[in-house]
């Protein structure tokens, strides 16, 4: 009978590990299950040729992602995502086996690309592989974030808190999109129509006036000379300009999706005025509030830092957050730890964190800073939005008005060459 090695959680949330004897994987995970443990790995023990044997079924699950990709159209939606992650959350809360949490998943999921998906990361978990590496896997659907904090909370032995949290940021970013998506709607609009108006301007508008100022050899102002000169180069290169353009969106996507320009454009974004801030206060809600509830969870503090920095995002404040955790660790308290930091921590909120500290109430404390925290976050961006709508009118207005004025000053000149 096939022997297969195992590392699993146990109640307290210590790891083990050891050998059990089975028919196969399946038997072998519901062996695990069976005496109060959470598989995290499982492999089948045996020779390098076995072991090959033995990643036949993995291979065949990665035929069945590319099976997904071909006869599956569509993709998991942030709404399915979501959906997965509150469930698995409750379910495994609930003491449900991990195993037949993910079957449960599996059969209760209604659309087809999610049932495939679900599926596929079932099938790898059976196999011996951990939830996290699971969806490594499939960087489309689980972003960079999730997965590390899946990993983390394994590796902790409090993932259904984790992911409990993981699908309430979920929550909060698809209702923050929402808001920020309609205020832009209006001026997406204008802005869609503005370029149409200015491209008909320059391609059929402009060169019939300049038609008309070339039979007077008359000079043109300067503004209309380089209105023309714009209009010219939209006509004969304006294929040209338009691959170029594509071809530089596409080398910018794939540098940004680096690690080098990941940083380079994370650093960059923070410097911006008005948008660097308001990153900075929603990386600062987020870390507080999964801290906050991972502590009230009772999960011990350095492995509560730990994941929560990686809930952050913005690489370069993670590495801040890191510095900050590395403190902690050698015994030094959380608020003054944090006052390094700060451009993701103010004064104020460093204050309230060690008051909280001493007082032995610092989760209820983070919950509160993140919901205030929250609050002004929504408030600014209402603001910034609604400032948004009159300045993009006005650049509009700028552009279509210095086109009339450039094409209408050498209409007054002309009559000098008329009389």
């Amino acid at each position: 009978m096939p022997q297969f090695a195992y590392k699993a959680l146990q109640l307290d949330g210590a790891a083990t590990e050891g050998l059990i004897d089975a028919a196969n994987r399946q038997e072998a995970m519901r062996q695990v299950e069976l005496r109060g443990l959470k598989p995290i790995r499982l492999s089948e023990s045996a020779s390098p040729a076995g072991k090959g044997a033995a990643a036949a079924p993995a291979g065949q699950g990665g035929g069945f992602g590319l099976k997904l990709k071909l006869g599956q159209p569509g993709k998991i939606t942030p709404r399915i995502l979501e959906n997965f992650t509150r469930l698995l959350s409750s379910l495994l809360a609930a003491g449900v086996p991990f195993s037949r949490a993910l079957v449960i998943i599996h059969r209760e999921a209604a659309e087809p690309v999610a049932k495939a998906k679900w599926k596929e990361i079932h099938d790898l978990v059976i196999d011996g592989m951990s939830l996290s590496d699971a969806m490594a896997r499939s960087p489309e659907t689980f972003p960079r974030v999730y997965v590390a904090m899946v990993e983390a909370g394994e590796t902790g032995g409090f993932l259904d808190v984790v992911l409990a949290q993981i699908a309430d940021f979920q929550s909060r970013e698809k209702e923050l999109k929402g808001k920020v998506m309609t205020a832009l709607m209006y001026p997406a609009i204008l802005l869609f129509l503005a370029v149409g108006v200015l491209i008909f301007l320059l391609v059929f508008f402009i060169p019939r006036f300049q038609l008309v100022f070339q039979g007077f050899n008359a000079e043109l102002p300067l503004i209309t000379r380089m209105i023309v000169g714009v209009s010219d180069a939209v006509r004969n290169y304006g294929l040209f300009i338009g691959a170029a353009l594509v071809v530089a969106f596409i080398s910018l996507r794939s540098w940004f999706r680096s690690e080098a320009g990941r940083r380079a454009w994370e650093g960059y974004i923070l410097r911006v005025p008005t948008i660097g801030p308001l990153l900075a206060q929603f990386a600062m809600a987020r870390f507080c509030r999964m801290l906050g509830t991972l502590l009230g969870a009772g999960v011990p503090l350095i492995n509560a830092l730990n994941v929560a920095r990686r809930s952050i995002g913005n690489q370069i404040l993670v590495d801040a957050v890191s510095d900050s955790i590395d403190r902690v660790k050698e015994g030094k308290a959380l608020g003054k730890s944090l006052a390094q930091n700060r451009a993701l921590f103010p004064g104020a909120i460093v204050e309230m964190i060690s008051v909280a500290e001493e007082s032995g109430k610092l989760d209820a404390e983070l919950l509160r800073i993140a919901n205030t925290t929250e609050g002004d976050l929504d408030r600014q961006l209402k603001a910034v939005v609604a400032l948004a709508e009159p300045v993009m009118l006005f650049v509009i207005a700028a552009l279509i008005g210095t086109i009339f004025i450039g094409m209408v000053i050498p209409i007054f000149s002309l009559q000098d060459h008329i009389k």
